[in-house]
């Protein structure tokens, strides 16, 4: 079955880094568009970053806009969330989804959910 498994997640102070690794499995995510989401305490699920399935085009969130970076790497069915100049209103679970074959970019038309990684930034 299809499964997009999230890694990297911690426990960081602000302004440092951290690197969340996407790993999918299950059939081919090459033609389709990535995407990371995240989730506070007592808030609802938010997009964060998008990518073409040619890494052709990027999409960011206005809150992440030149902190974050996302990147896939079709070869190894993995997708990466650069994350620098971290601020504790980033301390949320971050997940990594995925869209429908075909779907080349998106915001918003995910299907296959991981089941998320703890990212938690210290003032």
């Amino acid at each position: 079955q299809v499964q997009l498994v999230e890694s990297g997640g911690g426990l960081v102070q602000a302004g440092g880094s951290l690197r969340l690794s996407c790993a999918a499995s299950g059939r081919t995510f090459s033609s389709s568009a990535m995407g990371w989401f995240r989730q506070a305490p007592g808030q609802e699920r938010e997009f964060v970053a998008a990518i073409s399935w040619n890494s052709g085009m990027t999409f960011y969130a206005d809150s992440v806009k030149g902190r974050f970076t996302i990147s896939r790497d079709n070869a190894k069915n993995t997708v990466y969330l650069q994350m620098n100049s971290l601020k504790p209103e980033d301390t949320a679970v971050y997940y990594c989804a995925a869209a429908p074959p075909g779907v080349i970019f998106t915001r918003t038309r995910y299907d296959y959910w991981g089941q998320g990684t703890q990212v938690t930034v210290s003032s």
